[in-house]
């Protein structure tokens, strides 16, 4: 029996890599782009059409159907105001996360059962393996280390892992380049996206008011002491760890340390007043175990680009956990994702609410 596949084709390298790869594999395959924005979203660019476009050329050179799901709706409920709330409660959101949850994962996932399709396909750097003794799929590291993106998928549900394929898991992106170069890919030499898809310049403090309309009013830059340093352009616009952009003279390097929304004030301090070892994070969700019911030794990252560091995570109330490092790490942030592995296995994961 033939298996059937629906490409997430977002009109670059990887998905097409990815499509090309199954395609030559035996499956049946089908692409499929999501349209994520209405012109309002990026005024600039008309409900990115040129990435469509690109995915279109693909499927079209690789004679496969190709579908075009209208969720704009769904990704301002699910991804956009839930990042601009975040942003105004003073968290320091992961908007890829919430869509590889909510958009990727899931609805895109119902739209490929609706026709009738075995799997999904994304252009994802991860693995996805079973294991024989507990019979839980597993999602692990890519080999390619320095292209990894385990971290932005520990929200996968077993029911997702089982059907989902990751055919660049294996591949570095050099290699993914020359497939796509071989095949005469339009896109064999696009740009990686480095941003935010829906802030494509970065300035996500120009995003928010765009999006609410609203002016975020400056406010009070305090030492750890409390005392007043300096006026700060709006506490929203800050995250913890932050350098860059304080333009403040106090005669010596800071960093924000932490933010007051209600009183709108930004505290900045030295390198060392960053450090901690111990967080609490919720909406957890569990991948190579089932749950978690006792301590466990685990590598924790608490954003993308750290090296997974030793720690213990802890049961916590309502579901949480407690996470000790065994050494304390710079501006652990509420809001981002911690992530748990077992050398190259995703444990599980959820996010960040308190730094202790």
């Amino acid at each position: 029996m033939t298996l059937t596949a629906l490409i997430a084709m977002s009109g670059g390298v990887d998905s097409s890599v990815a499509a090309w790869l199954l395609k030559q594999r035996g499956y049946e395959i089908m692409g499929a782009t999501m349209e994520l924005y209405t012109g309002q979203d990026r005024p600039n660019e008309p409900c990115h059409a040129p990435d469509t476009c690109d995915a279109r050329q693909v499927a079209e050179k690789l004679s496969i159907p190709f579908h075009v799901f209208p969720l704009s709706q769904a990704f301002r409920e699910k991804v956009m105001e839930p990042f601009v709330k975040c942003y105004e409660a003073g968290l320091t959101p992961n908007p890829c996360i919430e869509c590889n949850r909510h958009l990727k994962f899931d609805a895109f996932l119902q739209e490929a059962e609706k026709l009738g399709c075995d799997f999904i396909v994304t252009g994802h750097y991860a693995q996805i393996r079973k294991d024989a003794q507990s019979g839980r799929y597993l999602l692990c590291k890519a080999a390619h280390r320095e292209k990894d993106q385990s971290y932005f998928l520990y929200s996968l549900t077993q029911r997702q892992l089982a059907h989902t394929l990751f055919p660049l898991g294996e591949l570095t992106k050099q290699e993914v380049r020359e497939i796509a170069q071989a095949q005469g890919f339009l896109n064999a030499k696009k740009r990686d996206s480095q941003d935010i898809c829906f802030v494509p310049d970065g300035d996500f403090g120009a995003f928010l008011r765009r999006y609410t309309g609203k002016s975020y009013p400056g406010g009070d830059y305090l030492d750890l002491a409390g005392n007043t340093v300096g006026k700060h352009t709006g506490a929203v616009y800050y995250t913890l760890g932050q350098r860059k952009g304080l333009n403040l003279a106090l005669g010596q390097p800071v960093y924000v340390c932490s933010k007051d929304m209600e009183n709108n004030t930004v505290t900045v301090g030295p390198n060392e007043a960053l450090m901690r070892d111990t967080l609490l994070a919720e909406n957890c969700n569990w991948i190579s175990i089932p749950s978690l019911d006792a301590p466990m030794k685990v590598q924790a990252k608490a954003r993308s680009r750290m090296d997974a560091q030793p720690a213990t995570v802890y049961p916590a109330e309502n579901g949480g956990v407690k996470v000790v490092f065994d050494t304390p790490q710079r501006a652990l942030t509420p809001g981002q994702a911690v992530v748990f592995y077992d050398g190259d296995v995703v444990v599980g994961g959820g996010t960040i609410t308190e730094i202790q």
